[in-house]
């Protein structure tokens, strides 16, 4: 909406201002008569007219964004003498044979002089747009980027959560019902995220309590879980299916490998304008382990670089037989 009322701003205020100075020089050799106020007029509203045209017709073939400059000042130039036979045509009707624009050599100069200013137009409007195209190019790649690491999600759990399930389906027909209401439950909020790419934390924390339902099915007993989350974090934004990524790595490199299972700790806090989100877990961080690349934990630090440009974080620690995944980030305003 902003961009399109600076169009129509610069559209009135350069040709109205173009076709002012022309009315008042016009003026200043002729006097006012009607010829000039009526002509000039007229040349303000068609000019308007046919640059809005031009610029729909350019925009639409594509050459604005393919850098087809000699074709855009071809059509400039020839919406300019469109225009100039406009102006005479409008002039014989006004004031007859007396125009003076009817003369060869004035009307040759005013085809060249209005192509050239045509041919201007089109120039400042290309120079001012350049910026704004090259800023919506740039965010539909990290749009696309994003999305693709979002893709990267959605078959992660799915296989194991089914084996789960179906080792249920006769031995506990209920818990495998709700097993399956669980994981429709992710599916369905994997693939209705927001258009920013980011959703409440609150949101996350359902999600994620879904994931822990299955996963717990798999690993009853050994898998314990305890959630400490400050209630002023809960409608903070923060990436989609962060949290369950967390989770699943904390599980899946921690917990599955210890024959007794252990304990998973999800907490959240504020500090200094920044949310602290940690997914704790029973288990050891070899030094070569944490070297290795881990498909989640990467496709996390991804998005937050993507998203947050550099300014949040993902920090993998261990100790005395914990490790903990830790992501802050910065709260906007």
């Amino acid at each position: 909406m902003k961009t399109k009322q600076a169009y129509w701003t610069c559209q009135l205020l350069g040709w109205g201002s173009y076709a002012g100075f022309g009315v008042w020089m016009a003026a200043e050799r002729a006097g006012w008569t009607t010829e000039v106020i009526a002509g000039y007029a007229l040349y303000f509203l068609y000019s308007i007219a046919l640059t809005h045209l031009l610029r729909w017709y350019v925009n639409r073939r594509g050459w604005v964004d393919g850098s087809q400059y000699f074709r855009m000042i071809l059509a400039a130039w020839i919406t300019g003498l469109v225009q100039a036979a406009l102006v005479i045509g409008i002039s014989w009707l006004i004031a007859g044979k007396t125009s003076d624009f009817l003369k060869p050599l004035t009307a040759a100069f005013s085809a060249i002089a209005i192509s050239v200013v045509t041919v201007g137009w089109m120039v400042v409007y290309v120079a001012v747009t350049s910026g704004r195209r090259v800023r919506e190019k740039q965010l539909a790649l990290r749009d696309a980027e994003l999305r693709g690491l979002e893709a990267q999600i959605n078959p992660h759990f799915l296989f194991n959560s089914l084996n789960s399930i179906r080792g249920l389906v006769v031995e506990n027909p209920p818990l495998a019902q709700d097993l399956i209401t669980r994981l429709a439950n992710i599916l369905r909020y994997n693939l209705h995220r927001d258009a920013g790419h980011t959703v409440p934390l609150d949101s996350e924390l359902e999600a994620a309590g879904d994931y822990i339902a299955l996963e717990s099915a798999r690993y009853e007993d050994r898998l314990r879980i305890r959630f400490a989350i400050d209630p002023a974090t809960r409608s903070i934004a923060v990436p989609p299916m962060l949290l369950q990524m967390l989770v699943e790595n904390g599980i899946k490199h921690g917990i599955a490998m210890l024959p007794g299972g252990g304990e998973l700790l999800v907490r959240s806090a504020l500090e200094d304008g920044t949310l602290v989100l940690q997914v704790e877990n029973s288990g050891q961080l070899a030094a070569e382990e944490s070297r290795l690349p881990r498909l989640g934990l990467n496709n996390i630090r991804e998005r937050l670089r993507i998203l947050y440009s550099g300014r949040a974080s993902l920090e993998l620690t261990s100790r005395d037989g914990r490790v903990a995944a830790t992501v802050r980030i910065p709260i906007r305003q």
